[in-house]
C-alpha cells in the first residue's frame, strides 16, 4: 500500500470517527480539521479492535482494526461509548437474529450478509383475504338448545351440537392457515436481495472486524467489516420523516462498491425495471375470485461515482464510490374503510419516492432520528447494582445500565445464553424493556393498523396463525405496554379497529344470540371478522368483544380524556348491551351468565370422564363483564346520560357470578370445579381479574389474591412465550419481585425452536424476538408492560412506588412512566428504596402516593415554593396539580 492511499485510509477512519461522535457537519469542516490534527498527533488508531468473526463461509483474519458501528451519542436512550441496542459478531443466519426496524407501516430486516444480503420487507397493510360473511344465518335457532344441554350439565353433548351447528359459515380462519381462504394472512412484502462484488472470489474472501448492531434510540441499523484493507460500512432505517425505507453504502477506498439489487416474494409478484427504477407489483389472493389486495414496490439508487447496470429484472452501480437506496411501497387497502380500495396506492409510492429522492441522506436521516426520538425518549429505565465483570467491558453512564462493568462486551445472542446462567446484567431486562417500546413505535401509528400477532415482521406469505389479531388476549398484551411506557399516542389504531368490528358485531350478535349489542369471538382480521372459529372448543369464547373494550376504557384512565370517552362510549355501551340481553341463569344459583363460552383454549373434564371446552359462565367472562359494566356505569356518570340504562347495568352486575374459591385453595376457572385436563396450560384465564384487571388486590381482597397465587403456583413458571410475560405481571401484581423476576429470567431463556410448541417452549430468539414458539410479538409487549408494573403502579387509585422490585435491582432511576389520572412519574432508588420521586401532572387532578414502608421523613415542595418537612410521615400523601405543574417528594429512612 502506497503512502498516499495510507493517509487517506487513516483520514478516513478519523473523519467517519468524529462523524459517529456528532462533532463532524459539512459546514463545521475547520473545526474538524483541527481536531483530525489533534487525533493524529494521539495516536488514536491503537484505540480500535475487533471480534475478528466472519460470515459463515469465509476465511477469518487476525484482525487490526475495530469498527465503530452506528455508535453516536444517543441521549437519554444510551450513552456516547455504548448506546442503547443489540450487536452481533456474525451476519444472521436465521431470520430471528435480524435487527428489526420499521415505521409503523413499513418494515425492514437485514440480515447483514457479506457477499450477498437479504433484507426482508413488510407494509403492516398487506394481507390476503377480503371481507366476507361469515356468519351462519341458521345457527340461531339450535341456540336454546344448546343452552339447555349446558344446563344440564351435558357439555360433550352441547359441544358436539355446536360443532355442527354453531360455527362460523365456510373455512372460518383455515385452522390458522388462512392464506387462501377469505379470511386471509398478514404476508410478507418481499425481499430485497443484494449481492456485493468485491472484485475477488468470493472462496478467497476474508473479513476483519464484523459488526452489525441495531441503535434503539436512533431506529438504525449498521454493518460494517474490512475485506482487503477497504472499510466497508452500511446504514438502514425505515424513515419516520419521509415513509420510505433508505439503506446507505459506503466504502473507504473509492470505486470499491459494486452492487446488485432485486426484489421478489414467494408468490403473486412481477419484477421489472422501468427507467432508473426497480419495480414489483402484484395482486394477493382473497379466497374467493383471486382479486385482493393490490401493492406496488419501487426502488431507486443514488449513487456517487461509478456507473448504473440495469437488468432485466434486477438494478445496480458498479464501481461506486457510495450507493444510497431508497425503496417505497403502499397498498390499495383503504384503513378503516376496509370494504374501499384506495385507487391510488401507485402514485402514492411514485409521490413518496420523488420527496425522498429530492432530499439528501444527511437531511432524511436527521428528519428520521428527530421524529423518531420524540416518541422513545419520553422514557428512560436505568437498573443498577448487578454488574458482570468482563474482560474488555465499558461503562455505561446512559439509560438501562449497571454502574461499573456491563456485560456489553458480549454480542446480544450470548449476552442472553450468559445471562441464564447469571442474572446479574440488569443491563439487559432495562434493554428488553426498552427494545418493547421500540417494537412498539416502530409497529403501529395513528391512521394506520394496531401491531398483529407479528407486531409488522413476517417472512412468510402463511404467517403463523395468520398474524392475525387473537382476541382472547394476544392483541390486548400488545397494547399492555402502551399507556405506563408513555406511548398513549399509540392506542388510536387499536380503536380504528375496534370501531370497525361494531357494525359486522351487530350482525353477528343477531344472527347467533339473537342478542342486542355487538359481538366478536376469539380471532379476528383487519377485513371486520366477528363470527365464531370453526372450532367450538376454541372459536365459542364470546367475550372478546368486552376485552378489548377494557383496553379502550384504559387509555381514558391514564389520560383522563373527556373527548376521547365521548368517542368510546357508545363502542363500550354497545358491548354492554350484547352481555345484558344474551346471558341467561344458570341453574344452581340463578346467576346471569355468558352461554355458550368457552374459558380461553382451556378444556376440562365431566362427571361422565369425557372432555369438554365449552361451558356456562366462565370465571374470566364473569370478570370482563363486571368490569364493562362498571366502566359503562362511571362513563354515563361523567358523561351524564343514559341514567336508564346505568341502573339496568348495575343491577346486572349485582347477579354476575362471584370469584370463587376452590377447595383447594386455587381462584376457579369455571362456575363447576372440575378437574383440568392441561394443569399446567398456558392461559391463566381465572387470574384476570387481578392483571390486567384490578377487581383482585393483594390489599383490598386478600384471600382472592392468595388465590390467584395458587392458581399460579398451579399452573407453573414455564409456558409460552406471552405466557410468561403474563405471569410477570402478575406476580408484580401480588408484590413478590423476585418471583415476577424468576418469570422474567424464564422469558429471557435463549431458543431457537421455530415449531409450534403450545407448552413449554417459550423464550427469546437471538434477535429478541419473543419466541411463543415460533416468533410472536405478544411476549415482548408483555414483558416490557411486566418491568414497569413491577417499578410502578396505579391500579389501586393510587401511585404505588417500587411494588414489585426484586432483589437484583438494589439501584435504579427511572423517568416518564405514567399512572391512572394522568401523569407522569420519575423515581431515583438506592438500596431498594425510593428516595425520591417526582410527579408531572398531564392534566388537573388529584394525586395519591403509597409512601414508602420504613419512612421517617418526606419532604415535599412544588418548584420555587419552598419545602415542607413532615416529621411524622403519613400512610398516603395526596396532592393536587395543574396541567403541567409537577411536585418532587424527597424521602428519609
Amino acid at each position: 500500500m502506497g503512502i498516499k492511499e495510507m493517509k487517506y485510509k487513516r483520514l478516513y477512519r478519523y473523519t467517519r470517527l468524529c462523524r459517529y461522535m456528532g462533532l463532524l457537519r459539512y459546514e463545521r469542516l475547520l473545526r474538524a480539521g483541527i481536531l483530525l490534527l489533534f487525533l493524529t498527533i494521539a495516536g488514536l488508531p491503537g484505540i480500535f479492535r475487533s471480534t475478528g468473526q466472519t460470515e459463515p463461509g469465509a476465511t477469518p483474519v487476525r484482525s487490526r482494526t475495530k469498527i465503530v458501528a452506528g455508535l453516536p451519542k444517543s441521549g437519554p436512550g444510551g450513552s456516547a461509548r455504548q448506546p442503547l441496542g443489540l450487536w452481533y459478531s456474525e451476519p444472521a443466519t436465521i431470520w430471528e437474529a435480524s435487527v428489526p426496524l420499521g415505521n409503523g407501516r413499513l418494515g425492514a430486516m437485514p440480515d447483514g450478509g457479506i457477499v450477498k444480503e437479504n433484507v426482508v420487507l413488510n407494509d403492516i397493510s398487506l394481507w390476503s383475504g377480503g371481507v366476507q360473511d361469515a356468519d351462519d344465518p341458521h345457527a340461531g335457532q339450535y341456540l336454546d338448545s344448546i343452552r339447555s344441554l349446558l344446563n344440564q350439565g351435558r357439555n360433550d353433548e352441547a359441544q358436539e351440537l355446536m360443532y355442527k351447528s354453531f360455527v362460523c359459515k365456510g373455512p372460518g380462519s383455515g385452522q390458522g392457515q388462512g392464506a387462501d381462504v377469505p379470511y386471509g394472512s398478514y404476508q410478507i412484502l418481499g425481499n430485497l436481495h443484494l449481492s456485493f462484488d468485491y472484485g475477488i472470489d468470493t472462496a478467497g474472501i476474508k473479513t476483519e472486524g464484523y459488526r452489525r448492531d441495531l441503535v434503539l434510540p436512533d431506529a438504525m441499523a449498521h454493518c460494517l467489516y474490512n475485506i482487503g484493507g477497504v472499510e466497508y460500512t452500511r446504514e438502514y432505517f425505515t424513515s419516520f420523516s419521509g415513509d420510505v425505507i433508505i439503506l446507505r453504502f459506503t466504502a473507504s477506498r473509492p470505486g470499491s462498491l459494486t452492487i446488485t439489487a432485486g426484489l421478489n416474494r414467494p408468490e403473486h409478484y412481477r419484477t421489472v425495471v422501468s427507467g432508473e427504477e426497480l419495480q414489483m407489483s402484484g395482486q394477493l389472493n382473497n379466497g374467493t375470485d383471486g382479486q385482493g389486495m393490490q401493492y406496488m414496490t419501487r426502488l431507486r439508487m443514488r449513487p456517487e461515482g461509478g456507473t448504473l447496470v440495469k437488468g432485466d429484472s434486477t438494478i445496480g452501480v458498479k464501481n461506486a464510490n457510495s450507493l444510497t437506496i431508497f425503496l417505497s411501497s403502499t397498498t390499495d387497502y383503504a384503513v378503516n374503510e376496509f370494504r374501499n380500495r384506495d385507487a391510488g396506492f401507485r402514485e402514492r409510492s411514485s409521490a413518496l419516492l420523488r420527496a425522498a429522492l429530492a432530499k439528501s441522506y444527511a437531511l432524511q436521516r436527521s428528519e428520521h432520528i428527530k421524529v423518531f426520538r420524540a416518541l422513545f425518549d419520553r422514557v428512560a429505565l436505568r437498573l443498577d447494582g448487578g454488574g458482570k465483570q468482563l474482560p474488555g467491558s465499558e461503562t455505561d453512564t446512559g439509560n438501562g445500565a449497571n454502574a461499573g462493568k456491563m456485560a456489553y462486551a458480549l454480542p446480544t445472542n450470548e449476552r442472553l445464553m450468559a445471562f441464564v446462567k447469571d442474572p446479574s446484567d440488569n443491563g439487559l431486562p432495562a434493554l428488553y424493556f426498552q427494545y418493547g417500546r421500540y417494537l412498539a413505535i416502530c409497529s403501529t401509528r395513528p391512521g394506520l393498523l394496531p401491531p398483529n400477532l407479528q407486531g409488522l415482521w413476517a417472512n412468510t406469505v402463511q404467517t403463523p396463525w395468520n398474524g392475525d389479531y387473537h382476541l382472547d388476549i394476544n392483541i390486548q398484551m400488545n397494547h399492555w405496554p402502551v399507556e405506563p411506557a408513555n406511548l398513549p399516542m399509540l392506542n388510536a389504531p387499536y380503536y380504528e379497529l375496534v370501531k370497525g368490528l361494531v357494525e359486522p358485531g351487530e350482525r353477528t350478535a343477531k344472527i347467533y344470540y339473537r342478542a342486542g349489542g355487538w359481538v366478536a369471538h376469539p380471532i379476528t382480521n383487519v377485513w371486520g371478522y366477528t363470527s365464531p372459529g370453526e372450532y367450538p372448543s376454541w372459536g365459542a369464547t364470546n367475550s372478546g368483544s368486552g376485552w378489548i373494550c377494557n383496553d379502550l376504557w384504559e387509555h381514558y384512565a391514564f389520560t383522563k380524556d373527556r373527548g376521547y370517552l365521548e368517542k368510546i362510549y357508545p363502542i363500550l355501551k354497545g358491548s354492554a348491551e350484547f352481555y345484558l340481553s344474551s346471558m341467561v341463569r344458570e341453574r344452581s344459583h340463578g346467576w346471569l351468565v355468558t352461554s355458550p363460552s368457552n374459558s380461553p383454549e382451556n378444556a376440562f373434564l365431566l362427571p361422565n370422564g369425557k372432555e369438554a371446552s365449552v361451558c356456562m359462565g366462565p370465571t374470566i367472562d364473569n370478570q370482563l363483564i363486571r368490569a364493562l359494566f362498571m366502566h359503562v356505569e362511571e362513563a354515563t356518570r361523567l358523561l351524564d346520560r343514559d341514567e336508564a340504562f346505568r341502573l339496568e347495568i348495575q343491577k346486572a352486575a349485582a347477579q354476575l357470578p362471584p370469584n370463587q374459591i376452590a377447595p383447594d385453595g386455587r381462584l376457579m376457572e369455571w362456575l363447576e370445579n372440575y378437574k383440568e385436563t392441561e394443569p399446567h396450560h398456558r392461559h391463566i384465564s381465572p387470574a384476570w381479574a387481578l392483571f390486567p384487571g384490578n377487581d383482585i388486590t393483594v390489599s383490598g381482597t386478600p384471600d382472592l389474591a392468595a388465590a390467584v397465587r395458587a392458581l399460579l403456583d398451579g399452573r407453573g413458571d414455564q409456558g409460552t412465550g406471552w405466557s410468561l410475560a403474563w405471569k410477570v405481571n402478575c406476580w408484580a401484581r401480588l408484590q413478590d419481585g423476585n418471583r415476577a423476576f424468576s418469570l422474567l429470567r424464564n422469558l429471557l431463556k435463549p431458543t431457537f425452536e421455530k415449531g409450534y410448541n403450545m407448552v413449554d417452549g417459550g423464550g427469546t430468539y437471538p434477535n429478541l424476538f419473543c419466541g411463543h414458539p415460533p416468533y410472536q410479538i405478544d411476549g415482548n409487549f408483555g414483558g416490557c408492560a411486566g418491568i414497569a408494573e413491577m417499578l410502578l403502579q396505579s391500579q389501586e387509585g393510587f401511585i404505588r412506588l417500587l411494588p414489585a422490585l426484586p432483589d437484583t435491582w438494589p439501584d435504579g432511576s427511572f423517568r416518564g412512566l405514567c399512572v391512572r389520572g394522568g401523569a407522569e412519574v420519575d423515581a431515583v432508588w438506592k438500596g431498594g428504596r425510593p428516595v425520591s420521586c417526582t410527579i408531572r401532572a398531564k392534566t388537573d387532578g388529584q394525586f395519591v402516593v403509597k409512601m414508602p414502608a420504613g419512612l421517617k421523613d418526606l419532604h415535599a415542595g412544588r418548584k420555587g415554593s419552598g419545602k415542607i418537612n413532615r416529621e411524622k410521615p403519613v400512610e398516603k400523601w395526596s396532592l393536587f396539580l395543574h396541567k403541567g405543574e409537577e411536585e418532587q417528594l424527597v424521602f428519609s429512612y
